[in-house]
């Protein structure tokens, strides 16, 4: 695109509305990324049902200035790689997606979902993922979870650390792990990213991000805007409303804006099927909360240490 362009002014502005994070030290992204998993069928299986809307929301997002995208070879299963290629290829210089491999799926049921660990399954899963999306590499590759039965973890660590040796990834991620399988991993090689569940209501892995933190890490929350409804989470919107009306905004919107207050390594990745509501979340970048809002935000949960 070029610069002088509503589309390149766009762009711009979402990028210096929250700022920027640097993964592995040289791939700088916008500090609100997008998680394509919802443009799958339903219960993430098969194809999203209208493509065309699907291919406009991914459009939409690089339009707007977003600069990473989270996918994995499992949502779909494939058919969420495939589609991104279909909207976004050939890919802007500055765009980087990242994407998982680990977990397989036998059916639409979450009871068919499984982890293989096994070294040449795993390489197998990055080789083909490089194909749906159309890539020579991975940018930043995530091993989907840790509940492997087949392979240590410790294994499939060095797996990944041999597969960025030999250049089929370029920066290794984890997801969906604990803090201490984070240590282990940091024993082993670098890790550049974290993506784990984190948001105003759920903090189980409030010891991640801050070990994250520790390690120059980038922490990128998934599912990051979630709120509790109404009814059952009385006690949230009791804290957040006041604040979001404050702020001219939406309670989703504060939700974001305070992941991105927590620590400037943080990358949350809400996910959306509309282009209003992509908008929205983008807007939560313009949104500066003083200490006293994040504080009383953050004591709203617990948080494990």
């Amino acid at each position: 695109m070029t610069t002088g362009t509503p589309a390149a002014a766009t762009r711009e502005a979402t990028m210096s509305a929250g700022g920027t994070v640097t993964i592995g030290g040289d791939l700088t992204v916008s500090r609100i990324g997008y998680g394509a998993m919802r443009l799958t069928g339903p219960r993430v299986w098969g194809d999203y049902p209208d493509c065309a809307r699907a291919v406009g929301v991914l459009r939409a997002a690089v339009e707007r200035g977003v600069n990473f995208i989270d996918t994995a070879d499992v949502y779909g299963p494939h058919s969420n790689e495939e589609l991104i290629r279909e909207a976004l290829h050939p890919y802007p210089d500055d765009l980087v997606i990242a994407t998982k491999g680990g977990f397989v799926r036998g059916g639409p049921d979450y009871s068919d979902l499984g982890a293989v660990g096994n070294r040449n399954y795993l390489r197998q899963a990055a080789h083909m993922s490089l194909r749906r999306l159309g890539l020579d590499h991975i940018d930043l590759y995530y091993l989907h979870t840790p509940a492997m039965t087949d392979v240590p973890f410790e294994d499939i660590v060095g797996t990944l650390a041999d597969m960025r040796r030999s250049g089929l990834i370029r920066h290794i991620g984890l997801s969906n792990i604990s803090a201490d399988q984070l240590r282990t991993a940091l024993a082993i090689t670098d890790i550049a990213a974290v993506t784990v569940q984190h948001n105003v209501a759920v903090r189980e892995n409030a010891a991640v991000r801050r070990l994250a933190e520790e390690a120059g890490i980038v922490f990128s929350p998934w599912h990051p805007g979630d709120m509790p409804e109404e009814g059952e989470g009385d006690l949230f919107h009791a804290v957040i409303d006041p604040i979001a009306a404050a702020h001219d905004a939406t309670p989703r919107q504060i939700a974001l804006a305070w992941q991105l207050h927590l620590g400037p390594r943080t990358l949350p990745i809400p996910g959306t099927t509309s282009v209003k509501h992509l908008e929205e979340n983008l807007a939560a970048g313009h949104i500066h909360l003083d200490a006293e809002e994040v504080g009383v935000i953050t004591a709203l949960a617990p948080e494990e240490h």
